[in-house]
Formats: C-alpha cells, structure tokens, sequence
C-alpha cells in the first residue's frame, strides 16, 4: 500500500470512527430522554387507621379433595380494619369480616357448590358473616409476629392462631399514591369440625372425602392516612 492509499484509509476509518461515535451518543441521549422518572424518595408510613386494598389481597383456602390433590379455592368478597403503628407492631388491632356466600370455586359443578354454601357446610344463608377479631400479638422477629384472635365462623367462636409478617410500607407518594401504605402475608390453619361442619371427612385410615384440616393463606395491603402535604 502506497503513501496516499495509506493516508486515505485512516482518513476513511477516523471518520467512520467519529460517525460511529456521534451515532451512539445520539441513541444514548434518546434513551435518557425516555427513560421513566426516577422513583420518589418515600418515608415511613405513619401510625393510625389502615383500611384494606381490595384490589390487591386476597384469601385462599386449601384443603384435601380425596388425597388426590389439595383444592384450593378463595373469598372474594372481605373486609378489614387495621390499628397500625410500625414502631409498635405489638400492638396492632385487626378486625376482618369475610363475606361467606363469596366463596369462589371455579368451574366446580353447581351441586358443588349448593354443598358447600348450603346447611352441611357454611350455610351462609344463616351464617352470612365470618369475622376473625385479633386480640394479641406477639412478635417473633424484627417483622414476624404471631396474631392470637377470635374465629367467628358457622355460629361458633374458637380461638384462631396466624403467623405473619409485615412487609413493607411507606407514607405515600404525591401524585401517584397519596397516601401510606403497609403490606403483609399471613397463614394459618383450622379443623373445620371445630366450627360444626363434620360432613364429608373423611373415615379413619381413609382419604376419600374432603379434609378436616383448612390451611388459610392471606395476601394484604392496607392504605392509611394521606401525606401530609396531599391536597385531596
């Protein structure tokens, strides 16, 4: 390669090089420019009256169909009332009531679903309201807890035990969530027998029926009071 071919060449490459370059500038100043906003700094939410998110919690129920497999099914319709400091989780104070007759079992036969609604389980034409009362709670880690409380369920009342743990939480975010905000999963279980629905349990030895045992999962955020500089 000559002198002249030689000099060409970096010439060619240098500005192939600068073109290149402007390129990849241009793209990442596009990408700044559409990135999404950074995320608020948020704070601790507050102590005070919490009321339940309906659109994001839930309330499964599981249970032994046969011994073939653990049927899971849910409330769909609930409500719930929250005491709430964060510095003081001991001592919270909970009131839940589940409406019986929202008990969802999907794409179960009707007859199903007339048994389990109807007098040999919930009778929920008689017993329309499931309440669980919290009475005291004892922490077991920095955010674990236990909830000793009170299971009003098919006219009987028997003390109920769930584990917890509080996730997270925070005062709000103007604009986008104005007001605080705390999240907790809970579990638990029960013997539905206790509460006077012994039908279809099954025999000793045996699995063919549905199980005695109940195991109850539960998914909950709670919105509480509004920032303090929220204009509503």
């Amino acid at each position: 390669m000559n002198n002249n071919n030689g000099t060409n060449f970096r010439r060619v490459a240098a500005t192939g090089a600068a073109i290149l370059l402007g390129v990849v500038g241009a793209m990442s100043r596009a990408a700044e420019s559409t990135a999404p906003p950074a995320m608020p700094p948020v704070t601790a939410p507050p102590a005070g009256q919490y009321q339940i998110d309906k659109s994001h919690a839930s309330v499964l129920l599981r249970v032994s169909h046969l011994g073939f497999s653990t049927y899971t099914t849910r409330f769909s319709r609930f409500d719930a009332d929250l005491t709430f400091d964060p510095n003081n989780i001991a001592a919270s104070k909970l009131v839940t009531t589940i409406d019986a007759s929202s008990l969802e079992m999907d794409a179960a036969p009707q007859m199903c679903l007339d048994i389990v609604k109807g007098p040999q389980f919930l009778d929920t034409a008689k017993f329309s309201k499931i309440v669980f009362r919290s009475g005291k709670v004892r922490m077991t880690g920095a955010k674990s807890f236990e909830i000793s409380g009170t299971l009003d369920l098919h006219g009987v009342s028997r003390p109920l035990v769930l584990t917890g743990t509080y996730n997270a939480g925070y005062a709000g975010m103007p604009k986008m969530d104005p007001h605080a905000r705390v999240g907790f999963s809970a579990h638990g279980a029960l013997k539905r027998s206790d509460f006077g629905m012994a039908y279809g349990i099954p025999a000793p030895g045996t699995t063919m029926g549905v199980g005695d045992l109940v195991d109850v999962s539960i998914e909950a955020e709670f919105t509480g009071p509004p920032l303090a500089d929220h204009q509503p």
